[in-house]
Parts: structure tokens; C-alpha cells; sequence
């Protein structure tokens, strides 16, 4: 069946505006706009059945004349976009379910192999719309923002996309989570016992570090991702943790890191500093979540007992190069599976003593228990310090002085 033929079996249903009518044959090329084909279609419809050409007028029974608002839609895409920094941006819509069915109805009824959708037309030519008047560009990849027409409700809604920045930071202060954590007895509602904050510790390093960033970028929200995480009793120190700060919704989007990182380590008062690298983005999270660095701590050991220092020196030579086994330690069991992990001890040596307690300095693959490498956690880590001293030890303090993340910074 020929397109003009099949042209006039579409017209059969109602009449039809032409974007809508050359839009059903819209995959098939020839250098026309959908407008352009329709037109075209409907004057050889005419002149095959022998009658007057005239320009469509009416109500198309697809779109309901939509088209002829396509400036009104820019005009509020524009209105959203105020007072928003963006290079980029793409148009995505919601379409009414009565719109699609129509359409669709016309595809399957005449088998139509070529048609394309009402949405693909509307975001084109509302972004063509956008672009002439604002000079931005249309992102297809990475859009800085996506405006959503929803054509039922007459409103545009925007996703603004986040930003990325990569960084290294220290943890001075001892007793602060890496990130957010909701208070557990209310689960973030808010109660007595957390003072109606919804949380259980009152700063994390995300926060520290996030809520200056949120203000810099009139964002709403910082998102910490880290290279692994330190205990909240652990201070990170020495070269700091690589991390990657995700700008939720930000309103700015540039910026000179020099004056973020400035205004981050002011804020945060000496308890968390930064060092902050580069801009990256979203696909780089993933790689440093599942980069298996190795770490580096220093960490004092007090003793239950009176082992000579040679000894003490010994036993904890006797665990370098070690593999270590580990069941998931009691202190993370109820958030951790229960599994028995293989962990090698790279390096560890004791460098100094006193009033009793020993300093020890030890490097690790990715995921080894320090503490419990140290106590031996009740036999469930094997070997241990504790178990190759013959005398009870713990970690009295512990402190992160090493991240190795050598793929992500080269």
C-alpha cells in the first residue's frame, strides 16, 4: 500500500493536523518535518480523489492541535529555567494516556512500520523552540537539565542533574560518622532522646563537608561517596580518604575548587578538612566503591598481662604477610552477612612504647578487621595478635593514615 493510500485510511478516523499525519510515516526520511510531510501527503491525498486542497483548520483528533502551542511550552520551559546556571539541556514529556492510544490505535490498525511517537516530536520541537531563543545547546548524553512537560497538568517540571567533584579528606576529630546516620529510635522523625534533630550523631563528615557546598551551589541537597570508611571512634589521617561529593539539584553548577575546598575547610572548623582534586562525574563513583585499596593505620595497643617489648615485637611480626581469616565481627553482625573473609596482612611492625602501650603500624588489603585482627573477637578472627602474644589485647585508638587510590588520581 502506498503512503497516499494509506494516507487517506488514516484521514478516514478524522481529520488530522499535519504534523500528526506526517508523523506517522515520520521514520521514513526524505529530508521533511513531520508538518512538511503531512502537508504533502494530504495534498496528494486530494488530488488522488479528486478534490479541492485546504489547508487543515480544524481540531486534529490525535494531538488536539498541540502543536500550535509548542511556543507557549518554550516560554515556560524558559520561565522554569530562570535563574538557573546550565549549559546543556533536554526536553522529556508526560504524555496523556488518550494521546497515545490514538496514536497507537493508528499503528496497529494499519500496520504502520515507520510511525513516530507523539513524545519524540514534542521534544524536539519544543527544544528547537528552547535553543533559538535561550543559545543553549540540547544535551542528548548528559544534559545538565531535563525539563518534563507535563502536557495533562499544563506545568513543566525540572530534574536538574547533579555535579561531581573528586577530593581527599581528614578526619581530625574522633566520634563522627563518614555520613548521615538517622537516630534509631525514631528513624529520622524526630524525638526526645536525638532532640527533634532525626539523627543519632549531630555532624558527619558528609555534612561537615556537604553543608557549605549546598549553599556555595544553591543545591538541595551532598551526597559523600567514599573510598570505604574509617569507624566513627577512628580518626583519618596522613594522606586523607579519597571521596567523591555529589551536588544534588544544584541551581550553580560552576565553580573554582579552590574556593569550595576554602570554604568547606572554614566551615568545618579543623574537625574535617579537604583537599579537593578535580571535577569528575556520576560513572566514577562506582570506580571508586569498588576500587580495593589498600590501607595503611597506626594504632595504639594496650595488654592485659606483661609481655616484654621483644615479644610484643615478635608476636606482631609473626602476623606480617599473614592471611588472615575473619567471621564477620560481632560489632558489625547486624548489618553485615555472617561469612568467614580472607584478608592478607601486607605490613605491620611495632614502632614505639609507652606507660604500656604500643604503637603499631599496619598496612592491609581492603576490608581486614584492624580491631579484631588485634583481639582475635573471641576466636572468630584467626590469627591474631592476642592469639600469637598469649595475653588479651585491643585497640585503644586508631587512626586511618593511608588510602592507596593510585588508578583514580593518575
Amino acid at each position: 500500500m502506498g503512503m497516499t493510500q494509506t494516507a487517506g485510511k488514516i484521514l478516514a478516523y478524522g481529520d488530522c493536523c499535519d504534523h500528526c499525519l506526517g508523523r506517522f510515516f515520520g521514520k521514513r526520511g526524505h529530508g521533511l518535518t513531520n508538518d512538511e510531510r503531512g502537508r504533502a501527503l494530504r495534498i496528494a491525498h486530494v488530488v488522488a480523489e479528486n478534490l479541492p486542497y485546504e489547508p487543515f483548520t480544524g481540531s486534529c483528533w490525535v494531538c488536539g492541535n498541540f502543536f500550535d502551542t509548542v511556543a507557549v511550552w518554550a516560554e515556560r520551559v524558559i520561565g522554569a529555567l530562570q535563574g538557573i546556571e546550565y549549559a546543556t539541556f533536554l526536553i522529556g514529556c508526560r504524555v496523556p494516556p488518550l494521546i497515545s492510544e490514538s496514536e497507537e490505535m493508528i499503528w496497529s490498525d494499519l500496520s504502520l512500520a515507520d510511525p513516530e511517537p507523539f513524545k519524540s516530536e514534542v521534544n524536539r520541537e519544543v527544544g528547537k523552540a528552547v535553543a533559538a531563543i535561550t543559545g543553549k545547546n540540547v544535551g542528548f548524553k548528559k544534559p545538565d537539565i531535563v525539563a518534563l512537560l507535563n502536557l495533562s497538568q499544563d506545568i513543566v517540571d525540572l530534574q536538574i542533574n547533579p555535579v561531581f567533584f573528586y577530593g581527599r579528606y581528614k578526619k581530625h576529630e574522633r566520634g563522627i560518622p563518614q555520613t548521615h546516620w538517622d537516630c534509631r529510635d525514631c528513624r529520622g522523625a524526630g524525638c526526645e532522646k536525638c532532640n527533634f534533630t532525626g539523627k543519632q550523631y549531630q555532624d558527619s563528615v558528609e555534612e561537615l563537608i556537604g553543608r557549605p557546598v549546598i549553599d556555595l551551589f544553591f543545591a538541595q541537597n551532598a551526597v559523600l561517596h567514599g573510598a570505604g570508611r574509617e569507624d566513627i571512634d577512628a580518626r583519618m589521617i596522613g594522606t586523607g580518604r579519597p571521596f567523591i561529593l555529589e551536588v544534588v539539584s544544584p541551581k550553580r553548577r560552576t565553580g573554582d575548587l579552590p574556593s569550595v575546598e576554602a570554604a568547606i575547610n572554614q566551615s568545618a572548623q579543623g574537625r574535617v578538612t579537604v583537599e579537593l582534586v578535580r571535577w569528575t562525574e556520576r560513572n566514577e563513583v562506582e570506580t571508586l566503591k569498588s576500587n580495593k585499596a589498600h590501607k595503611k593505620y597506626r594504632i595504639i595497643v594496650g595488654v592485659e598481662g606483661a609481655p616484654s617489648t621483644d615479644e610484643f615485637a615478635k608476636a606482631v611480626k609473626s602476623l606480617s604477610g599473614v592471611i588472615i581469616h575473619q567471621r564477620t565481627p560481632e560489632r558489625v553482625a547486624h548489618r553485615r552477612a555472617d561469612k568467614i573473609r580472607e584478608r592478607r596482612v601486607l605490613a605491620i611492625e611495632c614502632t614505639g612504647e609507652e606507660d604500656g602501650r604500643y604503637t603499631v603500624e599496619v598496612t592491609g588489603e581492603a576490608g581486614l578487621y584492624i580491631k579484631e585482627l588485634i583481639s582475635g573477637d573471641k576466636g572468630r578472627t584467626q590469627p591474631s595478635l592476642s592469639e600469637a602474644l598469649g595475653f588479651s589485647a585491643r585497640v585503644t585508638s586508631l587512626d586511618v593514615v593511608l588510602v592507596e587510590e593510585k588508578n583514580l588520581e593518575e
